[in-house]
């Protein structure tokens, strides 16, 4: 197919500095959590990226330094030579698809605490960065940088520069935001120095435009630099000289990078979840760049709409599109639009769980893509499955698992048929996706069942709900269950290990509601399932304006959601809706008047009136199909994926769907899961050097 012209703006080249963009397709820099220990894997996923079609692929912190230590979050480095060739996988990947490599120096100053390297935090003026995730949390309190510090941070970007330079990167940052240090500098409220880099607007960007600076010089301009910024709080603060201090500071650095990187202060709203943002959620806080510098611009917003796109570069708004979780979900969502293919496109669903990969420490992980951090661990790419397989494959259930097995099977030659029992397709989906804010979550069926629709190979049977007996008779080759999962009645003890039930006319769960069961008011919601749903549920129930009371287990609502960056703003849901929330609370008993509950620590008994009780705690997977098909037909090929195997998140019903499809028929030991390790210094170079 053609490209629409219409979205020709999009493949306009771009320059930057010294260097050219061959399109407005920028994948900004972005936590992987694959540091410099998984090269390969790491040159795998970002070269993906170029391979789809974008004209930019970044790294995400990469360090200049020991005392800039995430630890124990995932990150690169470039502290000395033995650095270098775990990058130049990367670059070379990249460059291979005609993508510029860019690599985002980095020093968290009070907000990397260093856990491992020891050294004392940096700041402007001891003031540290306080965090509300555990994981960031430290009583380590940060030094006042003098001018020795201040001189060595310039020197240790100037060296990273040059080693990134002799790495391949065609792009070198400059990292001022996100709480990072030389965005410290840039805030009056954690610079409180006297001396030349402190006071003004003009003395906070001093710092900055002198990193810039070194790091040009580094190179001699062979390189373009990038000044990654965050402009939330300063777009807040009033200037005396400008609309605002945003506009102050961008006025005083208009001239000084070769492109500006502009993004929010924290990542609950740089990277907020589709529950509670928008796409282009970023440009009321973003779009007064432009109208101050003539250097180009690139911005994020969860963009997955070529006209929203394409609005952005007409608007003025933004030079550059930049993606980072839609660049996860599709790294072919550039070369897509180029080939006429938007309505291919598997848009990121804003759900966040690459985010919480990386406040894991582990390598990111998709909702839309099952292949991420597998391109080669497992050999897997996200659009082209090998052709290897023969004969029939009856997959029942017809949820996200059961639709990604179907996908992957029919990609690799099975003639596919999918039963569902229900009416539509969708599974959970059906009725999680009406929930409050998470509409945007049914594109993980919108673009599996457009997949399937279209393939000669597929047939869809909706309400056939098939016994053991009829699914064998369908003479499938291979049966896939993928009946999903219940959620139950069970409930906790103080040790938050689940036991005991509760039961009642007036006890339900999600599932419940789901089949339109009519809920009277007061109702509790007692959540010790800890993501998504317990919220959600307490927030669907509000809007129906019932008296509703969440309960948890745990120390805040929706605790888990810390790690989707969901926790706070479910909070400032609750406070909207009037939701009232109780903390570390157990339920023991419920007559149907009286809810008794009992704090986790005292022990102490609390009773509070409800007329229903909403559980939401634990699931069960629905194997009662599978477990008939292996007493019926011993011989006969089964497998059991999706929540029905192990009940979890989106995330994981998707993946286990994805690799049920690529192992399915294979033997054990021709499935080939490779080992990365670092590679060896290139030690000719490092004894030349001494």
């Amino acid at each position: 197919m053609e490209r629409n012209p219409r979205y020709d703006v999009l493949f306009e080249p771009v320059q930057i500095g010294p260097k050219v963009a061959p399109n407005r397709f920028y994948q900004v820099p972005h936590a992987s959590g694959m540091t410099n220990a998984n090269p390969r894997v790491r040159a795998a996923f970002r070269g993906m990226k170029a391979e789809g079609g974008w004209g930019v692929v970044s790294t995400g912190a990469c360090s200049v330094h020991p005392s800039s230590d995430d630890s124990p979050f995932p990150f690169a480095t470039l502290w000395d030579d033995a650095d270098i060739r775990a990058h130049v996988a990367m670059t070379d990947a990249v460059h291979e698809h005609g993508a510029l490599a860019a690599v985002e120096l980095w020093h968290g100053g009070a907000a990397a605490v260093n856990r491992t390297s020891r050294d004392a935090p940096l700041s402007p003026s001891g003031v540290p960065w306080m965090a509300t995730h555990v994981g960031f949390m430290s009583s380590a309190r940060p030094k006042v940088m003098d001018q020795g510090d201040i001189r060595d941070l310039i020197r240790w970007h100037a060296e990273a520069a040059k080693r990134a330079e002799s790495a391949g990167f065609d792009i070198l940052y400059v990292y001022a935001g996100m709480g990072y240090l030389p965005y410290q500098f840039l805030l009056s409220s954690c610079n409180k120095r006297t001396d030349a880099y402190g006071g003004n607007a003009r003395n906070r960007v001093r710092l900055v435009e002198e990193l810039i600076d070194a790091v040009r010089e580094a190179t001699q301009g062979r390189c373009a630099v990038a000044l990654r910024i965050s402009l939330q709080e300063l777009r807040s603060m009033p200037s005396d000289n400008a609309e605002s201090e945003g506009h102050e500071i961008i006025g005083l650095l208009k001239d000084a990078p070769d492109l500006f990187d502009v993004k929010m202060d924290y990542s609950t709203t740089d990277c907020s979840p589709s529950r509670f943002s928008p796409e282009g959620s970023h440009e009321p806080i973003v779009d007064f760049v432009k109208t101050v510098t003539d250097k180009p611009v690139v911005g994020v917003g969860r963009f997955t709409s070529p006209d929203t796109m394409v609005g952005m570069v007409k608007r003025g708004v933004l030079d550059l599109i930049g993606g980072a979780r839609p660049s996860i979900a599709d790294p072919f969502l550039p070369k897509k639009i180029a080939e006429g293919r938007e309505d291919e496109i598997r848009e990121c669903i804003g759900c966040n769980i690459c985010i919480s990969s990386w406040h894991d420490g582990v390598w990111v992980r998709c909702t839309q893509n099952p292949t991420a951090g597998e391109e080669w661990r497992r050999g897997w790419h996200p659009e082209n499955v090998k052709q290897d397989a023969a004969g029939s494959a009856l997959v029942i259930g017809g949820g996200p698992s059961g639709l990604e097995a179907a996908l992957t099977l029919a990609r690799r030659g099975f003639t596919v048929s999918v039963a569902e029992r229900a009416r539509d397709f969708g599974g959970r989906l059906l009725w999680e996706s009406g929930l409050p804010g998470l509409r945007q979550w049914s594109r993980v069926v919108d673009y599996r069942l457009g997949q399937l629709r279209r393939m000669p190979n597929v047939s869809l049977y909706a309400e056939s709900d098939l016994s053991a007996s009829e699914a064998v008779e369908f003479g499938a080759d291979h049966i896939v269950v993928a009946t999903g999962a219940k959620w139950t009645k069970i409930l906790c003890g103080a040790n938050e290990i689940p036991g005991g039930m509760l039961d009642g006319p007036t006890v339900y769960t999600p599932d419940d509601l789901a089949a339109g069961s009519q809920i009277e008011g007061p109702v509790a919601v007692f959540d010790f399932d800890n993501y998504y749903m317990g919220s959600a549920v307490a927030l669907a129930l509000a809007a129906q304006n019932l008296d509703t009371t969440y309960i948890t287990t745990a120390g805040a609502p929706a605790a888990w959601g810390i790690m989707t960056n969901e926790q706070p703003q479910v909070s400032q849901a609750f406070r909207e809706a009037g939701v009232r929330y109780r903390t570390l609370e157990i339920v023991q008993a419920f007559d149907g008047r009286t809810l008794s509950l009992q704090q986790i620590f005292s022990g102490e008994h609390r009773d509070i009136a409800v007329r229903s009780v909403v559980i939401v705690g634990q699931r069960a997977g629905n194997t009662d199909l599978y477990d008939a098909l292996k007493a019926e037909a011993p011989q006969q090929s089964v497998v059991l994926t999706g929540d029905a195997n192990a009940p979890g998140a989106i995330a994981h019903a998707v993946y286990q769907g994805h690799k049920t499809a690529r192992d399915l028929g294979r033997a054990a030991e021709s499935i080939d899961v490779r080992r990365d390790f670092p590679l060896v210094p290139d030690m000719s170079r490092l004894e030349a050097a001494e």
